[in-house]
């Protein structure tokens, strides 16, 4: 049994590194939009919503 604990400690330890970049990458996009509350990169993106095409009403 003992020679399973090797590989929980890599597995717990491959989700903690993927989870470590992660937040990296949320950090950085952040920052580059100046606001940490959103993750999008676009600050301000599109106006208002597009009428519907005609026949696709319900």
């Amino acid at each position: 049994m003992s020679a399973g604990y090797p590989l929980l400690f890599l597995a717990l330890g491959t989700l903690g590194g993927i989870a470590f970049l992660a937040l990296g990458a949320r950090k950085q996009v952040a920052d580059l939009k100046n606001d940490p509350q959103r993750s999008n990169i676009i600050k301000d993106h599109g106006g208002t919503p597009r009428p519907n095409m005609p026949g696709t009403e319900h």
